[in-house]
This record gives C-alpha cells, structure tokens and sequence, in this order.
C-alpha cells in the first residue's frame, strides 16, 4: 500500500470520526434544544468514545475503508447502514448493561443513528466526489502495451477514486490500435520529454527494463528534470490490485522481496498468538463438538471429521481436519464445485459460518497450521498445478492458514488452473508482505465474511 493510499484512508477514518462527534452534539442539540452544556457533554463525551471505537471497528471490518470498496453505490451504502444499524444495536446493549455509566439514551441513540447515517452518507459522497472530480489526480504515462496493461488501465478507470489517471501509452511495437478506451497510444519516441511535462506527468510506469533498451534508458535519463517517479508494472499493478503478477516475475524477484531472513521476529510472535488464540477457540468451542456431531450423524452417514492430506510449509504433507459437510454416497471426493449437490443442508450452514473448519485449530496446535496464510492444497492438486503455473510451489514458503488473503478477496476460485493462478497471485502477494497488521486485518476481515454468511 502506498502513502498516498494510506493519505487517503486517515482523511476517511479522520472524516468519520468528526461526523461521530459532531452528530453527537447536533443530537443533544435537538433532543434538549439548548447548545449542550458542559456537564452534559461531559457525561456523554466519555461513554460515546467507548463506542465510538467500537463502531470504527466494525466499520473497518466492514471494509468502510477500502478506497476498492468505498465508492458510491448502492451496494456499498446498503453494506454501510448495515454496519450502521449493528452498532446501533451494540450501542444499545452497552448503554443497558452498564447502568453505572447514569446514560440510558433510549430516545438519544435512535436520534444518533438517524443523524449519524445522514451525515455519513453526505460526507462519503462527497469525499468521493472530490476525488473523482475535483481534487487532482496523479498523471501517469505507460511504457508498453500488453494485456497486463489493459487490465491495469481498465481498474484505473472503474475506480477513479483511486487517484490515479492514464494520460497516454507508449507502444513502438506492431499494435495498430491508435487508443484504448479513449486512452491516447502514443507510437513514436520523439517529442516525449514536451509530452510528458505538458501532462504534468507524475509516474510512469514501466513494462520493459531500461537495461535493455538504449532509447528508453536515454528518455528515462532526459527526464529526471522533471522530478518523475518510475515504478515498474508489476510493482504498481501489486500496489493497486493486491496481487502479484506472475506473468513477469522471476526467480530473481524471490531473491530481491522474500527476504525470510527478516522475518524470524514475525513468525515468533506469529506462531505464540496462533497458540493462544486456538487454544481459546478450543475451550470456547469443545463443549458443542459432539452436539454438531450428532447433527452431522442424524443427516448423512459417515464419519463426523473429514480428514485429507494436504500440503503444508516445505512441501510436507498432514491430515487436515474438519467437521463433515459432503454425503460419502456417490462422492468421488473430487474438488468442491459451485453449488455442489454432495454439500448436504447442515454442510452449507457450517461452510457459510466457518464452523466446519473449527477442528483446524488441532492442526494450528500441532504447528501445521497457521490462523492466516495460503490454503492447503491436495498433493495430487499441486502436481498438476506445477507443471502449469510457474512458481506454484514457492506458496508453500511459509504455514497454510485457515483464512487468507485471497479468501478475502471476495472472488471464488476454483481447482482450475486459471483460477489457481489468481490464487497464486494472491498467496505470493502475502508471502511478500506478510505482518502483524496484515495478519490483523485479513482476521477482521474474515470475521466480516462470516457475519454477511459469504463463506465457502
């Protein structure tokens, strides 16, 4: 992520956080009809703060700060007072069962939540709207035109909030398109220099390496005047998308951004909270295992856990375990499909509420496992997979997670090649940039996906 994205996500979060205030004081407002006085903001200030982070959290796990997310729309409003209304609801239950607090604002809180979702949307909108129309955008020029590009341009333009705005493309090579989506294609290298400054040009993006170009490298070198940033594709393509490309990378990319040596620290306290947490999931949980075992029983015969090999860090194989959701009669154990018809009723209730993976926590306790990181695959799977998607097997760098980054992604991805390559895209994305944040923010994420029932 990079610091103008980061900008913008503090002028969000600073934005709301003001519009929680300040509809708080436009509520006492209204409902005592007199500016508040000192003692009554002071009684309501401290209690409000407590929820108030409250709801930033659910707004962050809602995905309210994902500039990829945050635009205007219809989904993305409905997405916004549902989170409105659950902490709504937290706010109410708070108030109630902490009756020392001398604040029970029975009529208060229905008067906030209404102020609050209409001062909201307004400012959203028009931070959107700002950015989208008016606040200035970053300029930026590509060299060299393939179907990377395309798709890169393609999301710049779908999101314009992002900031970012493709002046023109330069293409010397045999495309004879004159255009893309009304993006110039720019065919020739003289002038480029006037080019560039007459856009304003702030980044460029590279497709080719200035080593092996004589042309390019004397552009590049005329153009420092022009205090221009140069990054290349597969690097802002990762900034934008969340993926890596594997199209472009080599071995020499493993060499230059896995540097594991760095991350001894991290997966120490990586591998205590994984201990932690599952061994508080597992005294939380226990005592209802053998009740859904009883459900798995009365629906389908069979076992209550499903076990599977699976590959893990360094290639080593173990067993995976779940809470059974397929019927075992007429199923070839194939890879689950859409809609697969061998998930039985409870089965598609566990899968949509990750309940079937709780077992999991055995193989994070045994140190198989980890709470975040790729998913396990099938050994048969991956044989397959690595004879046609290069790379396949560097996802097995670190611990397979129960969630991960492409889970999050909102995108299913099936056994498919074609699918598995996005998955892979994904996965090398987060070996790369794997922290405690990240870590963080695919837990809250994941916890989002199970409470809108999105699951797998």
């Amino acid at each position: 992520m990079n610091s103008k994205t980061k900008f913008k996500q503090v002028v969000i979060l600073a934005g709301d956080i003001i519009i929680l205030y300040f509809s708080l004081y436009i509520t006492l407002l209204l409902r005592y009809w007199e500016i508040p006085a000192g003692h009554v903001w002071q009684n309501h200030f401290g209690p409000f703060s407590v929820i108030f982070v409250v709801w930033i959290l659910i707004f962050y796990i809602a995905r309210l700060y994902d500039l990829h997310s945050a635009v205007n729309n219809v989904k993305f409003f409905q997405l916004a007072f549902k989170s409105i209304g659950i902490a709504g609801l937290l706010s109410i239950a708070f108030f109630y069962l902490n009756p020392q607090i001398g604040v029970a604002p029975k009529t208060n809180l229905l008067i906030y939540v209404l102020i609050f979702a209409t001062l909201f949307s307004l400012w959203r909108q028009t931070y959107n709207w700002l950015l989208k129309s008016h606040l200035p955008k970053n300029n930026i020029a590509i060299f060299g035109l393939n179907k990377m590009v395309k798709e890169l341009a393609a999301v710049l333009m779908e999101k314009p909030h992002l900031g970012y705005k493709v002046s023109f493309i330069v293409d010397t090579g045999n495309n004879e398109i004159e255009n893309y989506h009304n993006i110039p294609i720019i065919k020739t290298l003289d002038n480029l220099k006037n080019l560039i400054a007459a856009d304003k040009i702030s980044t460029i993006i590279l497709t080719a390496n200035p080593y092996e170009s004589k042309d390019l490298r004397e552009i590049l070198f005329n153009c420092l005047s022009l205090k221009i940033n140069y990054i290349n594709l597969p690097n802002f393509y990762e900034n934008i998308t969340g993926r890596v490309l594997i199209e472009v990378i080599n071995k020499m990319w493993f060499l230059e951004n896995l540097s594991e040596g760095n991350k001894n620290w991290f997966d120490i306290f990586k591998r205590a909270y994984d201990v932690i947490l599952a061994l508080i999931i597992l005294i939380l949980t226990i005592i209802f295992w053998p009740l859904i075992g009883l459900f798995i029983k009365l629906e389908s015969k069979g076992t209550i856990i499903f076990k599977q090999m699976r590959v893990g860090k360094n290639n080593k194989q173990f067993k995976i375990y779940k809470f059974r959701t397929m019927a075992n009669t007429h199923n070839n154990f194939s890879p689950t499909i859409n809609n697969d018809k061998r998930i039985t009723k409870l089965g598609s209730f566990l899968r949509k509420t990750r309940i079937d993976e709780i077992p999991q926590i055995i193989n994070i306790l045994k140190g198989e496992m980890s709470f975040v990181g790729p998913r396990p695959e099938r050994p048969e799977l991956i044989k397959g997979l690595e004879d046609k998607i290069p790379f396949y097997r560097e996802r097995m760098l670190v611990k397979p997670g129960v969630t991960g980054w492409d889970q999050i992604s909102g995108e299913y991805h099936s056994p498919s090649p074609e699918d598995s390559i996005k998955k892979l895209q994904y996965d090398l994305f987060y070996i790369k940039n794997r922290s405690i944040y990240l870590d963080l923010s695919i837990i809250l994420k994941t916890i989002a996906t199970v409470l809108s029932r999105k699951g797998v």
